[in-house]
């Protein structure tokens, strides 16, 4: 989906989860409220029969948006999520009899550390916890959703994702585009798919909510929850993406993989590039957790080149060589392509070659040059970190919980590192970008050494 696209769907609020419940999903109105689960759902979990003393949670437990008193920065803070957001777990009684769902989960868009182990999360939460032995694995993200005889679904079972977190990548083979409403609903019928999880970034998301009324306007119940992928941590309104820490540590080890290059050179300039099309928290991080970089370019901050110079040269001449994480959507005006791909995008020009060729241009008759490191598909591709392996877990078992519950048309992420339920129209209304007047930027500013120009 193109960011023009998601800029006209209709943007709903923490608080509209009436039409996102399966018991009030038909009903007239706006949506807005919060729907009587303990009226509404009628079967009791197996985890309370399994574990009556567990803790379940209260089906109308909140999470401030804001646990900020006296905020300074009060005016900034989303007003989306000012009502509160529905935690994501378990309770006592769910909407579904677990003996009747068959389950399926697809991941959409590009590889990102993390989607074994949200598979393998959610495999084992619908077997174990639930019951559900049913659980399809969707080929070629929207695509095989699509057309399912084509790509074949995986049964998946504990066995089959029992190790599958150690490796990178996505056992269900990730892919763009494929989407058409109809032919999924069509298809989830035939297979009598009655949950599906969608993994993937804001326009995985944005699909998955036209699905979801699509799925509403032909009447045809099923729980659609959303667990949002970006490498870029670019998502809005949750706290961060699953698979973003594992890249800042990849890229963290290359950005000190470049300082050993560019220290070992008279002159010399290690400049890696990282991803991060619209949103530089992964440069941005990577260079406070290397804490080797002098010059941080990140697609929120307008530089000029001759302010980009002038900083490599005082740089080199106060310690002899220099290290830079540019962000690979930082500096397009001096590379834009004017271009667009096949799902809408902008095709955005290479501002690392760019600012190599820049860097060696000017040091060459000073006897200096530049290493350049692109590290990004060995990023993307890696296995994800324990700690972040302990989050997808995380997002997978309140998936589960979430569309147990009854919630279509949602997706679940972190505030304030507790999971809470969001519509998807919400998580897919836009980008989330590094706010340069924050304490995150501005300690990376510090910590690099930049000037107030760049």
């Amino acid at each position: 989906m193109s960011t023009d696209d998601m800029a006209t769907t209709k943007i709903e609020t923490s608080g509209h989860l009436l039409k996102h419940h399966l018991s009030s999903w038909l009903e007239e109105g706006d949506g807005h409220g919060l729907p009587d689960e303990a009226k509404a759902n009628k079967q009791l979990s197996p985890l309370a029969e399994k574990w009556p003393n567990m803790n379940f949670k209260n089906t109308q437990e909140l999470v401030q948006g804001s646990i900020i008193k006296n905020d300074s920065k009060e005016g900034l803070r989303p007003k989306a999520l000012s009502e509160g957001c529905l935690r994501a777990n378990a309770c006592k009684k769910i909407w579904w009899e677990p003996s009747k769902v068959t389950a399926a989960i697809v991941t959409c868009g590009g590889l990102c550390p993390g989607l074994n182990s949200v598979i393998r999360g959610v495999t084992n939460t619908l077997w174990w916890d639930y019951g559900v032995h049913k659980v399809l694995g969707m080929q070629a993200g929207y695509n095989g959703l699509s057309d399912p005889d084509k790509f074949k679904p995986i049964e998946l079972t504990p066995q089959v994702v029992e190790r599958i977190h150690l490796d990178g990548g996505s056992i269900l083979k990730a892919g763009r585009g494929g989407f058409d409403a109809d032919k999924i609903l069509d298809g989830c019928k035939k297979m009598g798919v009655t949950m599906l999880f969608l993994v993937g970034g804001d326009g995985t998301q944005f699909a998955g909510n036209m699905l979801f009324e699509a799925a509403a306007k032909r009447k045809e119940p099923i729980s659609i929850v959303g667990i949002p992928k970006s490498i870029d941590n670019d998502v809005p309104m949750f706290d961060k993406t699953f698979g973003f820490e594992s890249a800042v540590a990849e890229a963290s080890e290359v950005i000190r993989n470049g300082y050993v290059e560019a220290s070992s050179c008279d002159k010399g300039v290690g400049i890696v590039k990282l991803m991060g099309r619209d949103a530089g928290f992964v440069a941005m991080c990577a260079a406070l957790a290397s804490d080797v970089v002098d010059l941080c370019m990140i697609p929120e901050v307008d530089v000029e080149f001759d302010d980009v110079l002038a900083h490599v040269d005082k740089t080199i001449e106060r310690k002899g060589h220099m290290v830079i994480a540019v962000a690979e959507g930082a500096g397009q005006k001096f590379v834009a392509t004017g271009k667009k791909d096949s799902t809408g995008h902008t095709v955005y020009g290479d501002i690392g070659v760019h600012l190599k060729e820049k860097v060696n241009e000017h040091l060459k008759p000073v006897g200096g040059r530049s290493f350049y490191i692109d590290p990004s598909y060995i990023i993307r591709s890696s296995p994800i970190r324990p700690n972040d392996h302990t989050f997808c877990s995380r997002l997978a078992i309140d998936a589960v919980h979430t569309a147990m519950r009854g919630y279509t048309g949602v997706c679940v992420g972190p505030l304030h590192n507790i999971i809470v339920i969001l519509p998807q129209s919400l998580v897919a209304s836009g980008k989330k970008r590094v706010n340069v007047h924050r304490s995150a930027w501005q300690q990376c500013v510090q910590a690099c050494g930049m000037p107030e120009s760049l």
